[in-house]
């Protein structure tokens, strides 16, 4: 890791426009996020790594010990997650794992690790999780867990506590250290001068210049984005790929196949993955007991004074959930020069419930709310700070080879 002091961490690189001065509602952007380590609204036990700060987010970091749990919970308001690990297990602390030199989360096991960052939120300001991408595409359930928190993955206004992740590997075992980013933080402002809403006349702007969808795309020229309400685009999966037969259009998780050290970054994907390909019918049958990774008909932008997030589970779409890591940064698929999306298709991580489901071509499978950022964060999702997903198709996570 590089490992950089809070000021250097402040650095960044500018882009046209800067922030706005007032304080607007909305997703705080990266310079803001470095102010807060600034000023200890974010504390870490250990320096900043140098490309921690996103652009709308915080990488969060895991601590030195992760300990198993025989069930999924919530401390409760007024209870500390420590203290409730104690009363789950008196001998919590004699069983815990040293994540210092590494170590093996085992699938279909449930573990808590504590945080090297803790927050302390001013009044006006909440805080929500959500796993990063390589963690979703690696089939890691994690929810962050507050002291006295009611809900996963939410920080109230004005919270003062430690943070703990929850993590429960589902299709490989995984080897972890402390210092180990699986999720990621981001602040949303509630209370000051709001933020001009995203109009329907907005919308329409956005989706007809092409900041949105990338119309040139092959898969969407003979339609037109579909949106069912302002600020939600619907978006739908690619079951044909190239089009041609034995064209790759997803990927299933094997059942038996060895551990993966997050850092490693050389895996042949056939190791761990069975290719699926176009056959005779533009359709799949998700198994219950399958994890797949699908992409979207969809070439998606997020201009750089917006954000996006995935809408949770909703059986409009179907019996399955569609994704883990459902929040795209400012950048993500934007051209910088155009201003139009361009050539990033969103990743879909997909599992079905209880039983098996039919997914057909075009289908639409989620729905993208946008949502304005509080300012013009300093940087943007892409190249310029080696973004892992810019530009994706089918992609699995960065743990793995490309496909020849």
């Amino acid at each position: 890791m590089n490992d950089v002091s809070t000021a250097e961490a402040m650095a960044g690189s500018a882009v046209p426009g800067g922030a706005r001065g007032s304080d607007y509602t909305g997703i705080l952007p990266s310079q803001k996020i470095r102010e807060m380590l600034a000023n200890g609204e974010i504390k870490t036990v250990r320096p900043v790594d140098v490309d921690q700060v996103q652009p709308a987010s915080i990488d969060l970091r895991l601590g030195d010990f992760a300990y198993p749990v025989d069930t999924s919970f919530l401390p409760g308001s007024g209870v500390e997650v420590l203290e409730k690990l104690k009363q789950l297990d008196e001998d919590f602390d004699r069983f815990k794992i040293p994540l210092a030199d590494g170590a093996v989360l085992q699938k279909g096991h449930v573990y808590v690790v504590p945080l090297l960052e803790s927050i302390s939120l001013r009044s006006d300001v909440a805080a929500f999780a959500n796993p990063k991408s390589s963690t979703g595409r690696l089939d890691i359930l994690t929810r962050l867990i507050a002291d006295g928190a009611t809900s996963f993955d939410q920080v109230k206004e004005g919270f003062k506590g430690r943070l703990y992740l929850e993590i429960a590997p589902r299709s490989f075992n995984v080897v972890v250290r402390t210092g180990t980013r699986l999720n990621q933080l981001r602040f949303r402002r509630t209370r000051g001068e709001e933020a001009k809403p995203i109009t329907a006349g907005d919308w329409k702007q956005l989706l007809e210049q092409g900041q949105i969808i990338n119309p040139a795309n092959a898969a969407n020229a003979t339609k037109t984005p579909q949106t069912s309400k302002t600020g939600t685009l619907d978006f739908t999966v690619d079951l044909e790929g190239a089009g041609h037969a034995g064209a790759l259009i997803g990927f299933r998780a094997k059942k038996h196949a060895r551990r993966i050290d997050l850092e490693r970054r050389d895996y042949d994907p056939l190791d761990f993955w069975e290719p699926i390909r176009f056959g005779k019918r533009s359709s799949l049958i998700l198994d219950p007991d399958e994890f797949y990774i699908l992409m979207t008909n969809e070439e998606i932008g997020v201009p750089p004074e917006y954000a996006a997030e995935m809408l949770p589970y909703d059986t409009r779409a179907g019996e399955f959930r569609v994704h883990y890591a459902g929040f795209f940064d400012p950048g993500f698929g934007w051209n910088t020069l155009t201003c139009k999306a361009e050539s990033s298709r969103g990743v879909l991580e997909v599992r079905s419930h209880e039983v098996p489901f039919l997914l057909e071509h075009g289908q639409t499978v989620g729905w993208l709310r946008y949502e304005r950022m509080a300012a013009k964060p300093d940087m943007l999702y892409g190249r310029e700070i080696k973004s892992n997903y810019q530009g994706q198709g089918l992609k699995l996570a960065k743990q793995f080879r490309a496909m020849a």
